[in-house]
């Protein structure tokens, strides 16, 4: 498998999580929404098709969330999760990328270094994307009656472990996914060598 195919298929797994998980936004019997997850991991490893994978994705994320909120018979305009600070998500998810992508640009191979790398850049990326989701949900939406500074506060604080619980949870999975793939693909290669002798 060349590297674009690899490339290929991790894009396809990443953007098939998200079309099976974003719908829990809206209708809770999809898998947890790996949104978050999806942005941050494809930043690892799609780096360099940032220019037309990003906004592949997002037509994707946009696209998941219309069809939803048609088969609701909802207008998508007028639904709660939608208005001028819909277009936040744009940055916010943009940070998620540039995180992963940080990542990746400094990346050397499974170690305990690259494991604290993981942690800061995952912890930066999720809560800067949440700053600016939930920052702009809060003061733009026009669904907070009275916005405060201490209500958005609370309103970052009380919804920030379950988005960074769910990034995190899907994040694991495609960290062990790497680890096992760098463990396994020499010892791959070897058997191959020795087979082949």
């Amino acid at each position: 498998m060349t590297a674009t195919s690899q490339r290929l298929f991790v894009l396809s797994v990443l953007a098939l999580l998200m079309a099976a998980s974003r719908a829990h936004v809206f209708d809770h019997f999809s898998p947890p929404d790996a949104s978050w997850a999806v942005f941050f991991v494809a930043g690892f490893a799609l780096r360099g098709w940032g220019r037309w994978v990003f906004p592949l994705l997002m037509a994707l994320a946009m696209g998941i969330d219309w069809m939803v909120i048609s088969r609701q018979a909802a207008s998508f305009w007028d639904h709660y999760c939608v208005s001028a600070a819909y277009w936040g998500l744009v940055p916010a998810y943009g940070l998620l990328w540039a995180g992963g992508s940080w990542l990746r640009g400094r990346y050397t191979g499974a170690s305990a270094a690259q494991a604290g790398r993981l942690l800061g850049a995952f912890l930066v990326a999720v809560v800067a994307c949440q700053f600016i989701a939930q920052g702009t949900f809060y003061w733009y939406s026009g669904v907070v009656a009275e916005p405060t500074v201490a209500g958005w506060w609370k309103n970052f604080l009380d919804w920030l472990p379950g988005y960074m619980g769910t990034a995190a949870a899907y994040t694991a999975i495609a960290t062990t996914l790497q680890v096992t793939a760098e463990r396994v693909a020499p010892a791959l290669r070897l058997d191959r060598t020795q087979a082949a002798r």
